[in-house]
């Protein structure tokens, strides 16, 4: 009879065991993989070229909340892709210089985890963190600075020249595509691993049973035919912007050249309404609702929605130090 018990209990933890790998085999099966939980497998996909040092981050991060980069010395980088948050900053239209909103209605997209994109930007035309932060800098409706003016203002402050010189070399150059590449080089850091990660790296007990079944819906209902990759998207798609999406009026956006449009991350996706590159939508539901009708021509069920949603919950990620460094002042 314990012979009995003893082999039932053992059948039953095995049928556990290889449930676990079963979905875990289904989600990678499917496209959607783990943030790295070894530090130097994460640092081969974030750093290839090995340009990542303690100097190079804090002073990029010094950078991201350098206010002074902007015309009016009053705008960051994280004013609008704020670190305590979802790494956006949770309105519909992207706010810059003396109140402008973005002429587009383009939403700020999140930072976080951007590292792991295909491209930049929702029109997709920066290769890389490093190249895409030039562009808010010199925008006009966003910081409105000159490459130039940025330059003298960073050179005339004796921290950030010493600074420079101790993260580089001493004959350093300090330069707008230096001062911008470091700033892509902190934000390289911003990675965010979550008990999704934890769940696909090993253990089964990251999720619980509800969030294992959404995300079994989650790859049912074909969400991953976009939302895939290490970002759970990230990657350059078609988009209906045609009649069937109910905001499509909402600025004149419509995608790159190719009229493709950035996937948005799904990573912390419920810290970052309001949703899509124009900032449409709120309701995380209503997102999930929607995109199932005009991306899979689909119309799911409530349950269906809730369980997606519920494993969506499971994306947000542990973040680094988020608090504002100490910025060096004008003068000695």
């Amino acid at each position: 009879m314990k012979f009995n018990r003893l082999i039932s209990g053992v059948a039953l933890l095995s049928s556990l065991i290889f449930a676990g790998d079963s979905l875990r085999e289904l989600a990678t099966n499917n496209g959607l993989t783990p943030i790295p939980d070894n530090k130097k497998k994460l640092y081969k996909i974030i750093d290839p070229k090995g340009l990542l040092t303690p100097q190079k981050i804090l002073l990029g991060k010094k950078l991201y909340f350098e206010t002074r980069l902007s015309k009016a010395s009053d705008i960051s980088c994280a004013s609008c892709h704020i670190l305590d948050g979802g790494g956006d900053d949770n309105v519909p239209v992207a706010i810059g210089h003396k109140g402008a909103k973005n002429p587009h209605h383009l939403n700020s997209p999140t930072v976080y985890n951007a590292v792991f994109f295909d491209a930049q930007f929702w029109d997709g035309r920066s290769p890389d963190l490093e190249d895409q932060a030039k562009g808010p800098i010199q925008a006009p409706p966003e910081m409105a600075m000159t490459p130039k003016e940025a330059v003298k203002r960073i050179n005339e402050i004796p921290q950030y020249v010493a600074e420079f010189k101790k993260a580089y070399n001493k004959d350093v150059k300090i330069d707008f595509d230096l001062i911008t590449s470091t700033i892509g080089l902190y934000e390289r850091t911003l990675v965010t691993p979550s008990p999704f990660d934890d769940y696909l790296n090993g253990d089964d007990k990251a999720l619980n049973k509800a969030e294992k079944k959404g995300l079994r819906t989650f790859i049912r209902i074909g969400c991953t035919g976009c939302h895939t990759g290490i970002a759970i998207g990230g990657s350059m798609q078609p988009f209906d912007v045609g009649k069937d999406f109910k905001f499509a009026h909402l600025g004149d956006f419509k995608g790159g050249e190719n009229g493709l449009v950035k996937v948005g991350t799904l990573r912390n996706i419920t810290q970052t309404s309001p949703y899509f590159h124009n900032g449409s939508m709120d309701k995380l539901e209503d997102v999930v609702k929607e995109m199932a009708k005009i991306q899979l021509g689909k119309k799911i069920t409530k349950s269906d929605i809730k369980d997606i949603v519920t494993f969506l919950k499971s994306l947000e990620g542990r973040k680094g130090d988020t608090s504002a460094p100490t910025l060096p002042p004008l003068k000695k």
